[in-house]
């Protein structure tokens, strides 16, 4: 019986053998490639010998246990820091700015970079070949708040929410272009996105706008009223100028008229005038618009003619 029960031991031995052999194999077969996704650069290290290589997208070959395989993205890539945690690496993630008053405010902030594609051997020696994502959340996360903060706390709260916050944008862009280049990164591009004020600053801020709307306000209407007002001295002056034409115009046509209405004149227009009827009756003076005189010697030489 004990010979008939150990019989099969070696038999189930040998199959744990060969299972072990197929599953080496197939695990070193597994282990001897990489896929370089499309977007990035492999980087290949030989752990014995140090020696490091680059290879582009698509299958890298490797000994197992031996050579290790390491990609970076060449394509860009933005790394974000807002304070909506939908859109945040970490949630409530938007930088602490100080000002150069001392004052703080959190600003939310997005930086696009690549990995630069001759530098990639140096990426993966300056950070031990680890990914992407622990770069990104040891060292290129901390150079961005330095070199936003160092920028920041050159500026006055005004400057930084305002009229100058173009000029930060590109301070630290700069900056930051300078910092991340030296670990083998490219900066494409810095954004800024919304600034975050404490409720105290934001209230004076407010304070502040509204007072400076309302002397706004009344500068216009200052100058509103003096409009209005030169306008009705210019319309008064036009006023004025027109009536003292008219007069003169009016003085001058009397003189005109005066000289024109001789003695004469001003019986022949009555005679004009005058119908032939004389009133039936008449008061103490003259008949008028008639000379008596001049019509006298016409009337006594009718009166002696014979009949």
């Amino acid at each position: 019986m004990t010979d008939e029960v150990r019989a099969p031991a070696p038999a189930a031995l040998a199959s744990g053998l060969v299972f072990a052999i197929v599953f080496f194999i197939v695990a070193a077969g597994w282990a001897s490639f990489t896929i370089i996704q499309p977007g990035n650069v492999g980087v290949v290290f030989n752990r014995w010998s140090g020696a490091l290589k680059t290879v582009g997208q698509g299958v890298a070959w490797r000994i197992p246990w031996i050579t290790q395989v390491q990609s970076y993205p060449i394509a860009l890539r933005t790394y974000t820091m807002v304070q909506r945690s939908e859109e945040g690496t970490r949630g409530d993630d938007s930088i602490d700015l100080p000002t150069k008053e001392g004052q703080h405010i959190r600003q939310d902030i997005s930086v696009t970079y690549n990995t630069s594609q001759e530098k990639a051997g140096d990426v993966f020696r300056s950070f031990r070949g680890a990914e992407i994502a622990d770069i990104e959340a040891t060292f290129i996360r901390r150079t961005i708040i330095t070199v936003a903060q160092n920028a920041a706390g050159q500026m006055s709260l005004t400057d930084l929410i305002s009229n100058q916050r173009g000029q930060l944008q590109e301070h630290i862009q700069g900056d930051l272009q300078v910092q991340m280049n030296k670990m083998g990164f490219v900066v494409d591009k810095v954004n800024l996105g919304a600034s975050h004020l404490p409720d105290a600053i934001e209230k004076q801020m407010q304070q502040k706008m509204g007072a400076q709307q309302n002397a706004q306000q009344a500068d216009y209407e200052l100058q509103r009223q003096q409009t209005l007002a030169k306008a009705k001295v210019a319309e008064a002056e036009g006023d004025a100028q027109a009536t003292l034409v008219k007069a003169k115009a009016q003085a001058e046509a009397n003189r005109l008229l005066q000289e024109a209405l001789t003695p004469l004149l001003i019986q022949n227009k009555a005679i004009e005038r005058w119908n032939g009827t004389l009133p039936q009756f008449t008061g103490g003076g003259a008949i008028p618009f008639l000379n008596l005189k001049d019509l006298g010697g016409d009337a006594h030489g009718a009166a002696g003619s014979p009949r």
